[in-house]
């Protein structure tokens, strides 16, 4: 007994340093070695362990709604830890606009915006699904028959987004093969053989 119990001791200190070290370098540093120091120890937990999957629904992306402060604790906290986050700043409209990236290694799987409270979630990570079963890959024609009432060209010019049926809060970006004249949406035809490279949730 008089070994097991500064065994016992001096794990539980090891624990405690690890715990009380997980603030001692920001998750953004984007450093390519790993340190067991910073790493989210608490993505360990028993409870993380049977979670079920982050899904998109009407009320937010996982943990993320309208009601997330935005930084970086609550958004990486409503995601279950299981992303490294790391924030930015671009110019928008002559707005500077603050947005925090979840990265899987070095991929990026979503893309939170938003002033003091999250605004608005993109996803691309294709584990991620909506409750009606939409992923990142599901085709135009599993979705829609036209595009006419429920698409429009998505911002920056880049593929179609288009309103999920029956919601308020999330749409779908659509891209793929397409030669035709910039500004124009294509033909419904050419629309069935695109797929959904984002799920966006706005609040």
């Amino acid at each position: 007994m008089k070994t097991v119990r500064p065994l016992a001791l001096a794990a539980a200190v090891m624990l405690a340093g690890c715990a009380s070290s997980g603030d001692a370098a920001p998750a953004t540093h984007g450093a390519t070695w790993w340190n067991p120091l910073t790493y989210s120890w608490s993505s360990l937990s028993p409870w993380h362990w049977f979670g079920s999957a982050t899904e998109v629904s009407e009320q937010g992306v996982g943990g993320l709604n309208g009601a997330t402060a935005m930084n970086e604790q609550a958004v990486g906290e409503a995601l279950n830890d299981d992303y490294q986050i790391r924030k930015g700043m671009r110019g928008e409209n002559g707005k500077v606009i603050t947005f925090f990236q979840a990265l899987d290694g070095k991929e990026v799987k979503l893309e939170i915006t938003g002033e003091t409270s999250v605004s608005e979630v993109r996803v691309m990570d294709d584990s991620i699904q909506t409750t009606s079963g939409v992923k990142i890959g599901t085709p135009f024609s599993d979705l829609y028959s036209r595009a006419f009432g429920a698409c429009q060209k998505a911002a920056g010019g880049k593929g179609v987004e288009c309103r999920a049926p029956d919601s308020q809060h999330i749409s779908y970006v659509f891209t793929g093969e397409w030669h035709g004249p910039e500004g124009l949406l294509p033909s419904d035809d050419t629309l069935k053989k695109w797929q959904v490279s984002q799920i966006v949730w706005r609040r």
